[in-house]
C-alpha cells in the first residue's frame, strides 16, 4: 500500500520515511522474519487501520519496529525481542523528540504483538499490529514462510505439517478486530486446503 495514499500530512510521513530507514538497518538478512515480513506487516496494518479508524501513524510506526530485534533474539543476545524492541523504539522516538505519550502507545504495541506471550494488547493499534503479524502467517504468504523457516532449520515436511496443525490453523480465532476476522477467514480457507491435501500426499492417498 502507498502511505501516502493514507496519511497525508508531511510531517508524519517524514517521520515514517525515517523509521523505515532505521528500521531496516536491524536486519542483514532475509528469512521467515526478515524485512520483507515487516513490509507486508505494515501493508496490512495500514488496510486494517484505515477500515477501523486508527491512528495510522503510531500504527505505521509501530508496524515497521515492531522485529527490529528479532535479529538479536534469534543470536541469543536478548531473550524476548518484543520486550527488547519496544525499549529501542522507545528511545530512538523520544530521542527524536517525539511526544512521550505517543511514543509509549507504540512501545506497547511492540511489546504486545507476540503470539507467544507479552502483555494482551490494550489499544486498537495494539490490537491491529498482532491481528497483522498474525495474518502474515496465514495464507498463501503463511505457507511460503513455513517452509522458508523449516528450511533455515532443518525441519521435516511432516514436522512442519504439525506445525500448521497445532498452531496456524488455529490464528484465525485469536484476532481482534472485525476487518482481520474477514482476512484470517478466507486466508485460513486456503491454508486448510492446503494442509489436506499436503496430509493426503504424505499417506499416499494422492
Amino acid at each position: 500500500m502507498d502511505v501516502r495514499k493514507v496519511i497525508k500530512d508531511e510531517r508524519s510521513l517524514q517521520l515514517i520515511r525515517r523509521t523505515q530507514e532505521f528500521a531496516e538497518h536491524f536486519f542483514g538478512r532475509e528469512g521467515t522474519h526478515g524485512f520483507s515480513h515487516v513490509k507486508r506487516v505494515f501493508n496490512l496494518c495500514l488496510h486494517i487501520g484505515t477500515a477501523e479508524g486508527a491512528d495510522l501513524e503510531i500504527l505505521a510506526l509501530a508496524a515497521l519496529l515492531h522485529d527490529i530485534a528479532r535479529p538479536l533474539e534469534s543470536s541469543g543476545r536478548v531473550k524476548d525481542h518484543a520486550v527488547e524492541g519496544a525499549r529501542i523504539a522507545r528511545r530512538y522516538l523520544t530521542g527524536m523528540g517525539y511526544p512521550e505519550d505517543r511514543a509509549e502507545a507504540v512501545a506497547h504495541a511492540i511489546e504486545a504483538h507476540r503470539f507467544s506471550g507479552g502483555p494482551e494488547p490494550e489499544t486498537l493499534e495494539a490490537k491491529i499490529l498482532s491481528d497483522a503479524d498474525k495474518l502474515d502467517a496465514i495464507g498463501a504468504i503463511g505457507i511460503a514462510r513455513v517452509f522458508m523457516y523449516s528450511g533455515e532449520h532443518g525441519r521435516s515436511i511432516e514436522e512442519s505439517l504439525t506445525h500448521f496443525e497445532e498452531k496456524i490453523l488455529h490464528l484465525r480465532n485469536l484476532v481482534y478486530t472485525e476487518t482481520a476476522k474477514k482476512l484470517a477467514w478466507e486466508r485460513h480457507r486456503f491454508t486448510e486446503e492446503f494442509v489436506k491435501r499436503l496430509r493426503r500426499e504424505i499417506e499416499g492417498e494422492l
